[in-house]
């Protein structure tokens, strides 16, 4: 039996977060423990804006006390965290022990927070999290956002973007272009450091876009697959591989609903 476990938060439509997370980890044969660290409820009467509630820090470290407890756990996905409170807990918890791997999707934007206090949960979440890391999976905002770059229009600046956040301190990059880049393909880049400490390896993985909306859970089931992979054993790359293809099956089999974004079904 392979274990893996999610540090994230619970989105109540199922199609982003720890459910998630979890329903990920059961298609790959992973059993999933999981710790909560707010509750985003979307408001269907405010055209589905963002309600965020953080959990108690105090709340979020009994969580991580009972799972970890319960099973002998060394691989984690970090999901959204939100706040630099949070943030404190969640960093004080995960270096308490050591991780064979840590996932780090890299959440920087909570939708209802004022600018400044997004802004000091980016800081943070770069400064204590990010360092810890085996892979991280930003999307194109979030590696614009961590990298530095402008834009990210060619193969070459997602490589590039990947280098600039390896220097942070993980261990590997997945930069995905996602929706946001130019041309008929997902194509998403995974950059990782040499085992001799030359130059990074990079790998192109590239499948076409299935429609031109986005779709609620795609870099939450990515980050998981990759969790529950690395938890097999697999490598950084094979995971990512098996990722990729996982997403885009369960875009392919989307499930509808009112909420005006489709979800990725997990069960593909």
């Amino acid at each position: 039996m392979h274990f893996a476990y999610v540090i994230a938060g619970s989105e109540a439509t199922g199609g982003a977060g720890i459910q998630v997370d979890l329903k990920t980890f059961q298609q790959l044969g992973v059993y999933g423990l999981g710790t909560i660290t707010c509750i985003v409820s979307f408001d269907p009467k405010a055209d589905w804006a963002h309600r965020f509630v953080p959990v108690d820090p105090a709340v979020i470290a009994d969580q991580f006390e009972a799972a970890n407890a319960s099973q002998d756990l060394d691989v984690v996905k970090v999901g959204m965290l939100g706040t630099p409170a949070t943030i404190d807990a969640v960093a004080a918890a995960l270096t308490s022990k050591p991780w064979r791997h840590v996932v780090l999707d890299p959440v920087l934007i909570c939708k209802g927070q004022e600018p400044g206090a997004a802004l000091n949960t980016d800081n943070a979440l770069k400064a204590k999290i990010l360092p810890l890391a085996t892979v991280v999976t930003p999307n194109n905002f979030e590696a614009k956002a961590l990298s530095g770059l402008a834009s990210l229009d060619t193969v070459d600046d997602l490589v590039e973007a990947g280098r600039r956040i390896l220097a942070f301190g993980p261990a590997a990059v997945a930069v995905k272009g996602g929706i946001d880049f130019p041309g008929p393909d997902a194509i998403d880049v995974l950059v990782e450091r040499s085992p001799g400490g030359g130059e990074p390896l990079v790998e192109v993985l590239t499948a076409p876009k299935i429609g031109r909306e986005r779709v609620s859970g795609a870099g939450c089931t990515f980050a998981a697959a990759i969790t529950a992979e690395l938890a097999k054993g697999a490598s950084v790359l094979s995971a990512v591989r098996t990722a990729k293809a996982l997403v885009t099956r369960g875009i392919e089999a989307r499930v509808a609903g009112h909420t005006p974004f489709d979800t990725v079904w997990q069960g593909a």
